[in-house]
């Protein structure tokens, strides 16, 4: 759809002598731009391991943004996840974050961004620019149960997670989609049984593990087991909690993950999984990407299938509760956030949407203006859950600090090769916790 006009933009003025002056527009005139020139370029600070944002936003620079790339040209720089949290706090102490950044590996640095100023007041800008209904219901909310009831990040991607699975491997092993965890534990134990590897998973992140540990609190204690945790009211070594991490600990000493987890990254964990090595994934909607890669994906997309996180018995969870996310969040800077900084962010809420869909098969926060033919049967039907989910859930370490985080990460692999046991990896995590 064409660019819509943006609205003028009023400069806010404070009484004299008042301190927050220093973050009130100049020239600039955004939410918090401060007393910083105008920028020159339109930086986008991302990790080196998201293409797909990036390529996106380089295609919208030279279609529908193109008049405002030539008012303010699209600069991209990248930089390991890795070694994101560490950058992002020296350019902070510098003031000097870019018009647009990754917002850190947890909620918990940007929340600390925007508490020092840093970070533009995207819900405020959104409404001035008239592109605030741009972004899913859906997106919005999840991206405030993340950040305390505030929208501080841009929805580009937005995904729910489940478990992707080999529909030729189960057909032609008689399998049928497992509805509860004792389904899927015997079908995995039909798998193993026929030298198929059940599970694909990344030790070396970490995280692909422990999405399994949430998996199984959702569904055992409720859609806030973890908001329970975060509040202080039940502690992951609960027995309870404990439960979970024994639960996917066993999965790992049944060797359903194969050799070696601890050791594979993300890419072998999907190649594995698209190269019909292994039975099923757990993973969020952004790899419909790879799935939609021809050159990734030997099985076929045909071939690929998507289902909830199981039932467990007796539990209080229902599988029509998705994990949802926006992957790496992205957000916004005060300081550079100016007329033509809010004249790209317009434009990428507008187009964003279509274009990722488009050229990437990735689905977005942001509405889809331009109608787009689904990638495969497999996106068509991620697509239509999304869109009925009517409760969705957060994943292991989302309300965590970055400490937690990190330890959760690192000691997950250990959890499913048997040398951090099912106790004691909860108690790492919840000391963490108690110390942030």
């Amino acid at each position: 759809m064409p660019h819509r006009t943006i609205r003028a933009r009023r400069l806010a003025l404070a009484p004299a002598g008042v301190l927050s002056l220093a973050l009130v527009a100049t020239a600039c005139g955004g939410s918090g731009g401060g007393t910083s020139a105008a920028p020159k370029d339109f930086t986008y600070l991302s990790v080196t391991e998201n293409t797909t944002t990036r390529t996106a936003l380089t295609t919208l620079s030279t279609s529908a943004c193109k008049a405002e790339n030539d008012a303010l040209p699209l600069k991209v720089e990248t930089i390991p996840q890795a070694q994101l949290d560490q950058k992002l706090q020296l350019l902070a102490g510098q003031d000097a974050l870019p018009g647009m950044f990754a917002a850190g590996n947890a909620p918990a640095l940007t929340k600390q961004l925007a508490k020092g100023g840093k970070v533009a007041d995207i819900e405020l800008e959104l409404e001035r620019l008239g592109v605030l209904d741009q972004l899913e219901p859906a997106a919005v909310s999840t991206i405030k149960a993340l950040y305390g009831g505030k929208l501080m990040a841009l929805p580009y991607e937005y995904n729910i997670e489940g478990i992707f699975y080999n529909k030729k491997l189960f057909q032609g092993n008689g399998i049928a989609v497992p509805g509860t965890w004792d389904e899927l534990l015997a079908a995995a134990d039909k798998l193993n049984a026929k030298g198929i590897q059940p599970f694909s998973a990344s030790g070396a992140q970490g995280w692909p593990l422990t999405r399994l540990i949430s998996g199984y609190l959702y569904r055992s204690l409720g859609p806030d087991a973890l908001d329970k945790v975060d509040a202080g009211t039940a502690r992951l070594t609960d027995p309870e909690y404990v439960k979970a991490a024994e639960e996917v600990a066993a999965l790992g000493k049944k060797g359903y993950f194969g050799k070696g987890v601890g050791s594979i990254d993300y890419d072998t964990a999907m190649n594995q999984f698209l190269t019909g090595k292994s039975g099923m994934f757990y993973m969020g909607s952004w790899a419909l990407a790879n799935i939609a890669d021809p050159k990734q994906n030997k099985i076929g997309t045909e071939n690929v299938g998507f289902m909830p996180f199981p039932a467990v018995k007796g539990g209080k969870g229902s599988i029509d509760q998705y994990p949802s996310n926006i992957g790496l969040a992205v957000t916004l800077g005060s300081k550079t956030f100016d007329d033509k900084t809010g004249a790209w962010v317009g434009c990428i809420a507008e187009n964003f949407g279509s274009t990722a869909l488009k050229d990437h098969g990735t689905i977005t926060g942001f509405k889809v203006n331009t109608p787009v033919k689904d990638s495969s049967e497999v996106a068509g039907t991620v697509r239509k859950t999304i869109s009925g989910s009517k409760q969705n859930v957060l994943w292991f370490e989302a309300l965590f600090s970055t400490k937690a985080t990190t330890l959760s990460n690192t000691s997950a692999p250990g959890l499913v090769n048997g040398s951090v046991s099912p106790q004691k990896f909860m108690e790492t995590v919840q000391a963490a916790l108690g110390s942030q």
